[in-house]
């Protein structure tokens, strides 16, 4: 432990933003970096818990403590390599992850807790630019090959693992570029993409082969894959889009988020838009869905310079506070503010739409909503609701983005081709702690199994898959599990 009286001494500080008029201005990151000290008065915070909950709130298991204590100490190689044993990809979860072990944290049941997912991108981009990240290739290869298919964060950290576990490890990507949901799915001003690039290119240096233009089932040949490879790890997200369909869902400005913001990242990487334009320039613009992507789309319609941006769910307002239906160290589920809804949006809960209503032209003009007042069992939990009378209205609108989550795989193609099971809700079946399928050398691993989730969850299940696809190959698994690996 750092300091031991640091908790009391120092309050939480957050890192300073560019004022939301200039940074709509581009889609650049906007956060600013903690000086050296505001670094080491955050990791002195860090309590040193008898019982470090926030490991357990990590689904990686991240050793925080021991971390924080060497931020402290300002011994940033050995911070990197305590934080690395256990997540691949810290600076993305820096940056994009939604922090559930800040939410577990011991110091914040009564004060702000620590800012770990601050101090967490710092650790790795300090290791960066010391130079204490370089590519490493394992020392004796196993002879074993395995495809990984899709390369989004548990593609990439089953890839990751597998090499340094010595398999020959090839990863199949249908889009022009690896990263999956890192690239296509989430804004510059979130995650730059250099940051993506610069991991791929260390992972090409460490010997990991990455095949764009790659759609397995389409224009690669399943039979090949199973030919060619001793295992497969199927990552390849959860990529349909719940979808609404009510009257008027064929209006030409009914789009789904998704489609929106891909467009969007490839216009500022400066490559070609497939289709038409999906631009929020000049319109009234509705965001049907109250959570990230939702709020990805607020940012990206206000940097598009969209007339007016409002967002609505038809679930009840969140509460501020931890309910006695959400107690520490759970996980809440409260109302956030993001950055996006900081640079200017309409918000509004328990609101249902009935109707896009369309122009002469097949454009959309309008929503018809109607408020709505849910019943709350005992447990806080929303059961039916039922439409508040003299509530029904027309809402201008010229552009309505779905961002209402995803509901399975696509299963046209691979999953079909493959014959693999899937469970009720439509994802590939693997059990958890196994993420093996029905056909011995297939494994499965982040949304493509368990269902649209956190980055930091499909990280950690791609390590985990890896490690079970080491087992099967090897007979044994030379990767530890999260429940503890060596540092030192």
């Amino acid at each position: 432990m750092g300091k031991v009286t640091g908790f009391l001494e120092y309050e939480r500080t957050a890192p300073v933003k560019e004022d939301a008029k200039e940074r709509l201005k581009h889609y650049n990151e906007f956060v600013q970096n903690y000086e050296i000290e505001q670094v080491n008065r955050e990791a002195a915070r860090c309590m040193d818990c008898g019982v470090p909950f926030c490991q357990s709130g990590c689904p990686l298991g991240n050793v925080i403590p021991e971390f924080n204590d060497a931020v402290y100490k300002g011994d940033w190689q050995l911070a990197s390599t305590i934080l690395l044993s256990t997540n691949n990809f810290p600076e993305f979860t820096g940056r994009i992850c939604p922090a559930p072990c800040e939410s577990a944290c011991v110091l914040g049941i009564n004060k702000s807790p620590v800012s770990i997912e601050e101090i967490e991108k710092h650790i790795i981009e300090i290791a960066f630019n010391k130079g204490y990240i370089k590519a490493e290739q394992p020392l004796i290869r196993t002879g074993k090959k395995v495809a990984v298919i899709g390369s989004g964060p548990a593609g990439l950290a089953a890839a990751a693992q597998l090499n340094k576990a010595g398999h020959e490890v090839v990863v199949y990507e249908r889009d022009d570029t690896p990263g999956g949901l890192l690239n296509y799915g989430i804004p510059d001003f979130k995650l730059q993409k250099d940051v993506v690039s610069r991991r791929i290119a260390l992972m090409e240096k460490e010997g990991i082969v990455f095949k764009c233009n790659a759609n397995v089932g389409v224009n690669v040949e399943l039979n090949t894959l199973l030919r060619e490879y001793q295992s497969i790890v199927l990552a390849g997200g959860s990529t349909i889009p719940r979808d609404l369909g009510i009257a008027g869902r064929e209006a030409k400005g009914v789009h789904f988020a998704m489609d929106f913001l891909k467009q969007q990242n490839k216009r500022v990487r400066s490559i070609n838009v497939d289709g038409d334009a999906i631009l929020a320039t000049g319109k009234d613009v509705i965001v049907i869905g109250g959570g990230d992507t939702g709020s990805d789309c607020i940012g990206t319609s206000n940097r598009q310079g969209a007339k007016s941006v409002m967002q609505f769910e038809i679930m009840p307002m969140p509460s501020q506070h931890r309910t006695p239906n959400m107690p520490w160290p759970t996980f809440p589920m409260l109302l956030k503010v993001t950055s996006s809804h900081e640079e200017g949006c309409e918000r509004a809960w328990g609101v249902n739409t009935k109707e896009f209503i369309k122009d002469e032209n097949g454009n959309l003009k309008a929503l018809k909503v109607v408020d709505v007042e849910w019943e709350i069992d005992p447990a806080g939990r929303p059961l039916n609701f039922k439409e508040k009378a003299g509530t029904e209205r027309d809402l201008p609108c010229q552009l309505v983005l779905l961002a209402m989550g995803f509901l399975h795989p696509q299963k046209e193609g691979l999953i079909e081709k493959l014959g693999v099971e899937l469970d009720n809700r439509g994802n590939v079946k693997a059990e958890e702690g196994k993420y093996q399928t029905n056909i011995a050398k297939i494994f499965a691993a982040g949304d493509m199994r368990r269902g649209q989730s956190l980055v930091v969850w499909a990280i950690s299940e791609g390590r985990e898959a890896a490690r079970k696809v080491d087992e099967y190959l090897m007979g044994h698994s030379s990767l530890a599990s999260k429940d503890g690996i060596p540092y030192a």
